[in-house]
Formats: structure tokens, C-alpha cells, sequence
């Protein structure tokens, strides 16, 4: 919690200030939130008709490009898992054994982990903006130059690019999608980009039939997926280098009046937008916070059943389908996905404080999917096929808890230390979960379906565990009363003329983290 003095010490009291406002709390600009410099001193009243239509306006201009790269993103890393039925792992010209297989899935998540905390560095100080099309631009090279390798030690350092680029994209889309929306709205948002996952497996899914169809003497079919997608990324780059914005307050095709619309929508969420100065006593917090944990062990052990999407086509082909029905079949799946996260984050808006509750639901049927591929007996190829399609639900939760993660996180160099954490421990459980696919449990896996059986159960419980907490924590503050420690604060502005004045600046737009601003309240 932090007192009135060290407020003091976050900012300065000018010299020329005036008189009447000289015993009330000073903050340097740089203290606070970006959002102050177009709200501060402004007593402006948000009207909902035009608050809707800037809302749609950013919905036309963000969620598409949000989605395509989203879209490419997953169907890039699971090129990979692809390929293995496209001559990859098993053709007469094959360059990989299922260890290296999994090794390379590994690697990918590994350098992920490493590099995850410097790339959300990238992000408090660079604009989010253009920091991710830098990655992924690097990211479509890497992918073209899969084509061009041989062995394992090529394949190897072409993964573990792709590992270091994705660590810009899903803590990049977090902050833009808290930048742009309120709590009740970011739910729903972030399962719009992230459905998309399930959108990349149908395109890659008829991609690679396609390629199966291509008669080549130079590629191969894995060759020409690698190509094909690359080049779609390399376009999606440059478009987002072009067209996607940094944050609501620089946003192109908002008008200055527009973008203070957009700041002022979001001020509900006691959040801001964005601060590009670290700072350190946000950081020990996040590491303080018992929910920051609770976050982590969930990425961490429910990502590590997130192997599947690579080795789902070795699963379905497992169950007795040819490598062309396997990859047809793989296209549902994308159908599948879309449908149980657009369920799931619809729930988790609608039904109130009913998030991790949502969570849980899926998780249950993910488990009962689990089971029935356990024990049904390998002659049924389509009753194991359709329980394979039911424990996909384990996708949604994850969302659900992207979205959880900003909207009960204050403080610029908090959330983006909160989002670091949540992405290393996403890293940790992928790194660790194509290493229980092994060849001996082929083809029907019973112990890593277990596997996933136990994993989905414990993230379940984490879920609740976590809720519990929240609500414990908003009860506390309940009890505590209103606080107005910041009601009264100020940003001192030097004009062109040489004037100086004070501006107040609201609560919202200081950079208080949930923690400091105690009168943030978390939604369950």
C-alpha cells in the first residue's frame, strides 16, 4: 500500500505551481499513465451512444489483423506437427525420428521460456505496436527457411526463432486487448484472436491436403506447407507494421476526440493504458502476489496437455486412418475448437462472476473425453475419434484465464511482469509435454492420456483456488471502506508560453497497481 510520502517521492512539487493546489499531492509526468496526457484536468462526460460506436470503430480496425496473425501464428508453430504425416517423420525421404520430433517441439517452448521476460521488457519500452511486427517478420523467415533444412540441427535453429519471436505476440495482444477494452469487454475479445487457433488448424488442414496433390520432384508436401504459410506470414508483417496501432492515445485512425472517448471508456477498468518507464516497486509486488502464482501454476500445467495439438495427427492416425483422412479429419478439429472457446468465453462473460466456473465446465468434459479414449476398445475408430474431439474443450479454459489475467492486474510494469510470468509458465508446461508421447505407448497413448486426465483435473482446482482468493481479497476491501488517498493528485504542465499549471488527474490514470489503488475491485 502506498502512503501519501511516497507519493512525494514519485513526483515534484513545482516551484511556479499555483498556490492553492501546492499542499496537494504532485506526480512528474512521467509517473503517470500515458492516458493522463489527453484526460488530465478535462471534466468530460462519456456519452454510451458514442462510446458504442468508437468501440465498433476499434473492433473494425483491431480484431481483424489481431485475428489473422493469431491465425498464422498457430498454424506456423503447428506446421511442425503437420509435417508429420506429409513425409516429415515417416516418408522415404524423411529427415527426422519421432526423439527428434519431440525434441524440436521441446525447443521451441525452451527458447520461448528464455526469452520471454526480454521480450515483455521489449514491450514497456518500445510501442507494442511495432515491436510485434518486427517478430514477426523474423518469425515468417524462419518458417521459409524450414524448407531448406535437412537435418536436425538445422531444423533446430529454425525452431528456436520461431520460440523467441512468439513470446512478443500473445503478452503483445494482452496489453493491446487491456488498452482497448473494459473487463466486461476483454473475455470475449481475447476468445475472438484466440479461437482463431482452431480457424489455422481447418486452413492448414486443407493446406496440406493440397500439397499432398502436388507433384514434385524438389519438395515435398511438408516443404511446400512450410512455404506456403511463411509467405502468408511475411504479408501479414508488413501489413502490421503498417496498420495495426501502438495504443488508443496515438491510434491512427482514431480523431484526437476519439481518442479521448477511447481512454475514457476504459477508465472503469482502474487500469490506464500503458507507462513506458519501469518501475521497480510494481515488479516486487507482482512477485508478492499471491495471484501472480496461482496464474503461473495454472499456464504451467495446464499447457503441459497443449502437446496435443502436435501430435494430434499421429493420434488420429494412430486410430487406425490413412495420412490423407488423418489430415481431412484434422480440420474438424479446427471446427471443434472454434465452437468450445466461443462457448466457454461467451459463459465466462454472461454468466456472472462466473469465469473460472466456466473454466471448470469444460475441464470436465475435456476429462470425460479422456477417459472414453482410454478405454474404449480399439475397433471403435470413430467412437475413440469423437472422444479425441471432446477432450479439446481443455482448450478453452486457458482463455478464459488470458483475459483473467488482465483484467485483475494494475500498474503498467506490473501487468507486463504478471504477463511474463503467466507466458513462462505457458513455456514451461509445452516445453515439458511432448516428452511423454513416446514411441513405445503408440498407438493408443494410455499413459499420457492419463497424463492429461490429472493435469486438466489439478487446473481445474487452480481455477477455483484462485477465484476463492479474488473474492476473499474484495470482501477485505469491502470491509476496509472507500480509500482517498488519490482523489486529489496532480500532473504539473509547462505550456509553450512558459505558464505552468495543474492538471488533476483521475484515480484510473496514475499507474496504481490493483494492490496500491484499493479501490479496484476484482471480477471473478
Amino acid at each position: 500500500m502506498e502512503s501519501d510520502s511516497s507519493l512525494e517521492k514519485r513526483g515534484s512539487i513545482a516551484d511556479d505551481a499555483p498556490a492553492h493546489n501546492a499542499n496537494k499531492p504532485h506526480l512528474a509526468t512521467q509517473d503517470v499513465d500515458v492516458a493522463a496526457e489527453l484526460a488530465a484536468g478535462k471534466d468530460f462526460v462519456l456519452d454510451p451512444e458514442e462510446a458504442a460506436r468508437v468501440r465498433r470503430k476499434i473492433d473494425w480496425h483491431l480484431m481483424p489483423l489481431m485475428c489473422i496473425l493469431y491465425m498464422m501464428q498457430f498454424a506456423d508453430k503447428t506446421t511442425l506437427g503437420q509435417s508429420a504425416v506429409l513425409g516429415l517423420l515417416t516418408g522415404p525421404d524423411h529427415r527426422l525420428d519421432q526423439a527428434q520430433f519431440n525434441w524440436l517441439g521441446t525447443v521451441f517452448y525452451l527458447f520461448f521460456l528464455a526469452f520471454e521476460w526480454p521480450q515483455n521488457l521489449a514491450l514497456q519500452y518500445l510501442p507494442v505496436g511495432k515491436w510485434m511486427s518486427f517478430n514477426i517478420l523474423v518469425w515468417a523467415i524462419a518458417l521459409l527457411c524450414h524448407a531448406a533444412a535437412k537435418t536436425f540441427g538445422q531444423f533446430f535453429v529454425c525452431r528456436l526463432f520461431l520460440g523467441i519471436c512468439e513470446g512478443a505476440i500473445t503478452p503483445g495482444f494482452m496489453i493491446i486487448t487491456s488498452m482497448f477494452y473494459t473487463r466486461q469487454e476483454q473475455t470475449q475479445r481475447v476468445g475472438y484472436w484466440f479461437l482463431m487457433n482452431g480457424a489455422a488448424i481447418i486452413l492448414l488442414g486443407l493446406v496440406a491436403y493440397g500439397t499432398l496433390h502436388i507433384h514434385s520432384t524438389v519438395l515435398q508436401a511438408w516443404q511446400w506447407l512450410m512455404i506456403i504459410t511463411g509467405v502468408i506470414t511475411f504479408v501479414v508483417a508488413i501489413l502490421f507494421w503498417f496498420f495495426f496501432p501502438d495504443s488508443p492515445a496515438t491510434a491512427w485512425f482514431l480523431t484526437p476526440e476519439e481518442r479521448v472517448i477511447a481512454i475514457e471508456r476504459i477508465k472503469v477498468n482502474q487500469a490506464g493504458v500503458e507507462n513506458k518507464h519501469f518501475k521497480k516497486d510494481q515488479f516486487i509486488e507482482c512477485l508478492r502476489d499471491p495471484k501472480t502464482w496461482l496464474f503461473f501454476f495454472f499456464a504451467a500445467i495446464s499447457n503441459v496437455t497443449n502437446s496435443l495439438s502436435n501430435q494430434r495427427q499421429l493420434i488420429v492416425a494412430g486410430f487406425g486412418f490413412t495420412s490423407l483422412q488423418t489430415t481431412l479429419l484434422g480440420c474438424v478439429d479446427g471446427v471443434v475448437e472454434i465452437i468450445v472457446i466461443f462457448c466457454t468465453v461467451t459463459s465466462a462473460t454472461y454468466w456472472k462472476n462466473g469465469r473460472a466456473y466456466s473454466g471448470v465446465l469444460a475441464y470436465c468434459v475435456a476429462i470425460l473425453g479422456s477417459i472414453l479414449v482410454n478405454t474404449l476398445p480399439s475397433s471403435t475408430r470413430v467412437g475413440l475419434l469423437f472422444s479425441y474431439w471432446i477432450s479439446i474443450t481443455s482448450i478453452a479454459p486457458f482463455v478464459v484465464m488470458l483475459a483473467w489475467v488482465g483484467s485483475t492486474t494494475a500498474g503498467h510494469t506490473k501487468r507486463l511482469t504478471t504477463n511474463a510470468i503467466v507466458m513462462i509458465g505457458y513455456a514451461v508446461g509445452n516445453a515439458a509435454g511432448p516428452q511423454y508421447w513416446e514411441k513405445r505407448y503408440q498407438p493408443r497413448n494410455h499413459v499420457p492420456w492419463l497424463i492429461l486426465s490429472i493435469c486438466w483435473a489439478v487446473s481445474a482446482l487452480l481455477l477455483l483456488a484462485t477465484r476463492a482468493y479474488l473474492a476473499w481479497e474484495n470482501a477485505r476491501r469491502e470491509r476496509a471502506g472507500p480509500d482517498e488517498r488519490y482523489d486529489d493528485v496532480y500532473v504539473t504542465e509547462k505550456r509553450p508560453d512558459g505558464t505552468v499549471v495543474d492538471k488533476k488527474v483521475d484515480k484510473a490514470f496514475l499507474d496504481l497497481t490493483d494492490m496500491q489503488n484499493r479501490d479496484f475491485r476484482y471480477v471473478l
